[in-house]
């Protein structure tokens, strides 16, 4: 190969990405599915919420109206909530959450938020005026039995309507959650500023 002119690499070169462009062209044509998603953001590593939001940008550049529900993180006032309140109607965003348990101090008061969080989630999701719904934080509230996870999943799986994308984000998610699930991506903590002294930054974290 080093003896090959820069025009025989790029002969060489094209014809083969002609044929893997055959091989994916062939691959993508077996795939005439098109329904709602069920999206899982887990793992410990950072980014589960930031990539939702991502998707939710995504939805929003399409002219496609998103909802969102809050969880956890109370009316914190965060970046993405200053950029998504520019796009008028086409966002519902509903901040339910209280912030975290360890900081509340009060499971009944997490129990009552965290079902009037889920109702005001069945209640979007059904009415199926929105693209995408963002579940963020869900599995915070799952991982401490705050829902029981049975009565979500099977919500997810049967009564969600079928052009519906749904996002849940949140370390460690529920085994029944990510079975019924289309898509789970699980982020790998490498590496943490916070681990080294550095705090949250705007921007960054919120």
């Amino acid at each position: 190969m080093k003896d090959m002119t820069e025009a025989e690499l790029d002969a060489r070169h094209a014809e083969k990405m002609k044929k893997k462009k055959a091989v994916r062209d062939k691959i993508v044509a077996t795939k005439t599915i098109e329904k709602g998603l069920v999206i899982v953001h887990t793992g410990k590593g950072k980014g589960k919420s930031t990539a939702a939001f991502g998707m939710v940008f995504r939805t929003l550049g399409h002219g496609l109206p998103v909802a969102i529900i809050q969880f956890v993180k109370g009316k914190w006032q965060t970046g993405e909530r200053v950029a998504l309140e520019k796009f008028g109607d086409l966002v519902s965003i509903n901040t339910m959450g209280e912030g975290f348990t360890w900081e509340t101090q009060d499971r009944q008061r997490d129990l009552a938020a965290a079902r009037s969080a889920w109702e005001r989630a069945k209640a979007l999701i059904t009415a199926g005026e929105h693209r995408l719904v963002l579940l963020d934080e869900l599995n915070i509230v799952l991982r401490y039995d705050y829902l029981p996870v049975e009565e979500v999943a099977a919500f997810l799986r049967d009564e969600k309507p079928l052009h519906v994308h749904v996002i849940a984000t949140g370390r460690n998610a529920k085994d029944e959650l990510i079975e019924i699930a289309d898509l789970v991506t699980e982020m790998e903590m490498v590496k943490h500023p916070f681990r080294s002294g550095v705090k949250a930054q705007q921007g960054i974290e919120f």
